[in-house]
């Protein structure tokens, strides 16, 4: 059989949503697929917790003044599924694009627990992977709870082999070789449009320009892939939303570094051109076959690697409250099926069936059959 490689067009919206307005918010989002559509992308990419804001209140103000706003994030936290996936699903399907949805996700199961999530939507409409960030960083746990391995997973779609980690997963070197040991081709990395943790006048911020710089740049160079990059924005409207948290906090989140959108290729270089301080949609068209060349000098998940001396073990159970049995039912979550081996030993994914199993989206199972889908 010969081996085709895809030459998609790609998009990373480099935007700001409608602050804590999650109706307004999707009816953006959809806008900004239509147009990057219109311009021939096959997979647009949201940045993180694009719906219905990113958090900032939480980096400038103590927990004690941020009640309200915590309370107006929850009010507007998105369903997996829900109506508002529903709407962004259908313009994915009608104009045949796939579409990376950074989101706050919130659950019947509780008012005041959220994550930050990531769904990954194919040019169908269907949901092919639906990630929880496993970590949050630093005060972002003032925000949302730890998430699972369930959406540690590498999925088939037309642009080539898709994955996707949220912000400082991208440091995460065991959740990176999890993606690129499933033969990840493009890889889709969302951050926030700044991350301050001090005041920038005495020194010492944190630069995520240069940590985003850093981190697309060995995964791409690592793992031989296309790693696309979407940073959120800050616009006059959220600036407004955020006055009350008084001159002070405006300000460092202001002199604060901001984050970039760009395309980082298979050599670790960048692609594409950057977008940092103007909002807008930035656009790459890249080659799948540029990695086949680099795979020759150092292929960690195949002949640069020793199998028999290293292992990696992923537990993608998807973690829900409470399982309930009866007799003759299997427990929700319980495994349904034998642990997949993928890459020769490389690694071992142990999937949990129970609400997620069934869907539509599949890892790289090497041949040995489908991995069970993810939770949504």
């Amino acid at each position: 059989m010969t081996v085709s490689y895809e030459t998609p067009r790609v998009a990373a919206v480099h935007a700001a949503p409608v602050f804590l307005d999650l109706e307004r918010s999707v009816a953006r989002a959809c806008a900004l697929i239509e147009e990057a559509a219109r311009a021939g992308a096959a997979l647009v990419a949201f940045p993180e917790s694009y719906l219905p804001a990113f958090p900032l209140w939480s980096a400038v103000t103590a927990p004690l003044g941020a009640h309200d706003f915590f309370r107006r994030l929850a009010r507007n936290a998105m369903r997996v599924p829900g109506l508002e996936l529903d709407r962004i699903a259908g313009v994915a399907r009608r104009r045949g694009v796939i579409v990376s949805l950074g989101l706050t996700e919130g659950t019947e199961e509780s008012v005041g627990t959220l994550w930050n999530a990531n769904v990954l939507l194919g040019p169908d409409g269907s949901v092919l992977n639906h990630h929880r960030k496993l970590v949050p960083t630093f005060y972002e746990k003032l925000t949302w709870a730890p998430g699972d391995g369930a959406g540690l997973r590498v999925v088939e779609s037309p642009a080539g082999r898709l994955g996707m980690l949220i912000c400082g997963e991208n440091t995460n070197p065991l959740a990176r070789y999890a993606l690129a040991a499933q033969g990840e081709q493009i890889h889709v990395s969302s951050y926030p449009p700044t991350w301050p943790t001090r005041d920038p006048a005495g020194g010492g911020n944190y630069d995520l320009e240069a940590a985003i710089r850093l981190r697309a740049g060995a995964h791409a160079f690592e793992a031989k892939l296309f790693n696309v990059v979407v940073s959120g924005y800050i616009d006059a409207s959220t600036r407004a939303a955020l006055a009350p948290l008084g001159g002070e906090a405006l300000r460092i989140l202001e002199e604060s570094s901001r984050g970039v959108s760009l395309v980082v290729g298979p050599t670790g270089a960048p692609v594409s051109e950057t977008l940092r301080d103007e909002e807008g949609i930035l656009y790459a068209d890249i080659d799948l076959a540029d990695s086949v060349e680099q795979k020759q000098f150092h292929d960690i998940t195949g002949g640069y690697n020793r199998f028999d001396v290293f292992q990696l073990t992923v537990d993608r159970t998807a973690q829900r409250p409470v399982a309930f049995t009866a007799s003759g039912e299997p427990r929700a979550g319980a495994p349904t099926a034998p642990p997949a081996r993928l890459s020769a030993g490389a690694l071992v994914a142990r999937d949990g069936g129970g609400e997620g199993a069934g869907d539509t989206a599949r890892g790289a199972a090497d041949g040995e059959g489908a991995l069970s889908g993810p939770r949504i």
